[in-house]
C-alpha cells in the first residue's frame, strides 16, 4: 500500500507543532508567567521595530521625490516597503520569544 506524501508531510508538521507546544507549556510550568515589565518592554520594542523602518522609508522616499520631481510616488512606495520590513522584523522578534 502506498502512502500519500502530502499526508506524511502534514503529519510531520503537525507532530512538530505539537512537540513545540509541549516544550512551551513545560517551560511555562517551570518558569511561570513573564513579568509585566518584560511584556511592556516587548511592546515598546515591537513598536520601534515597525516605526523605524517606516520612517526611514518616508525619509528616503521624500528625498527621492524631491530629487526626481515625482510627486509622492517614492514616498508612498518606500513607506509601504518600510512598514513591510518592520512587520517582518516584529514577527521574527515575537517568534523568537
Amino acid at each position: 500500500m502506498m502512502t500519500d506524501p502530502d499526508n506524511d508531510r502534514t503529519y510531520i508538521e503537525l507532530s512538530k507543532a505539537v512537540q513545540h507546544r509541549k516544550r512551551r507549556d513545560d517551560e511555562w510550568a517551570r518558569s511561570g508567567e513573564r513579568p509585566l515589565w518584560r511584556n511592556l518592554s516587548m511592546i515598546g520594542a515591537l513598536g520601534w521595530l515597525i516605526v523605524v523602518p517606516t520612517l526611514l522609508g518616508a525619509l528616503a522616499g521624500g528625498w527621492l521625490d524631491r530629487k526626481l520631481g515625482s510627486g509622492i510616488f517614492w514616498s508612498g512606495a518606500l513607506i509601504m516597503v518600510g512598514a513591510a520590513i518592520g512587520g517582518i522584523l516584529a514577527w521574527q522578534r515575537v517568534r523568537s520569544e
